[in-house]
């Protein structure tokens, strides 16, 4: 099946989400201070979640890096989640586990590291890899990018409307992602996301508790 033999989401109205949190995606480097800088841009209580995305690091030193970050976000009743990783997520004991479309079946995830962990699933600008999901056991669909990206460059730029479209006839959680900033996230979270993952909006500033705090304004829209 194909995205156009779905209904038109135009006929799906806009949702706003009962609740649109922060996502926070890691930038490449969590070495070094990045304990300290991810625990100060926890301390405004408006992330929820927190992915670890390292690419091309050792499984044995990406869970020494992780180790500090994990207990950051279990102090601060934040949800750690891996990226790509089964293995590492099993071995952390992480809440989540994120996939791209190439990093492995949800199904063997799920037999891998049980019912608890949440997984989540990249589905570009595809209501149908997001059906997909869904139907495997995914536990949130993740679409993007909405704007242009330098952390994960992209050639998918879905409309907000998908978003609308998929909040108001699926009950699993959507986050929204690629090149969000507070200038940029409104039409977003008026759209129905229930997430919003971010990275170099936050990790770019010298004051990451101000650049999460920045998003405070959009996000109260949705309460």
């Amino acid at each position: 099946m194909n995205d156009d033999e779905f209904l038109d989401p135009a006929v799906f109205p806009p949702r706003r989400a009962e609740r649109c949190d922060l996502y926070l995606i890691s930038p490449q480097e969590v070495g070094g201070d990045f304990p300290d800088r991810l625990c100060a841009s926890l301390e405004p209580g408006i992330a929820t979640a927190f992915q670890l995305r390292v690419k091309d690091v050792a499984e044995h030193e990406l869970a020494r890096l992780a180790e500090p970050l994990q207990r950051v976000c279990a102090d601060h009743d934040v949800a750690f989640i891996v990226n790509d990783s089964m293995a590492l997520a099993k071995r952390l004991g992480a809440d989540g586990l994120h996939l791209g479309q190439s990093d492995g079946n949800i199904r063997e995830a799920r037999a891998l590291l049980g019912p608890d962990v949440q997984i989540g699933r990249t589905c570009h600008d595809s209501r149908h890899l997001a059906m997909e999901a869904g139907e495997e056991g995914a536990d949130y669909v993740a679409f993007g990018a909405f704007y242009p990206t330098t952390t994960k460059p992209s050639h998918y730029r879905p409309a907000p409307v998908i978003l609308s479209w998929w909040s108001s006839v699926f009950e699993l959680p959507c986050v929204a992602i690629g090149g969000i900033t507070p200038a940029n996230a409104a039409p977003l979270v008026a759209a129905g996301a229930d997430f919003l993952a971010v990275c170099q909006a936050v990790w770019g500033a010298d004051d990451t508790a101000q650049a999460v705090a920045a998003f405070a304004g959009v996000l109260a829209n949705s309460d």
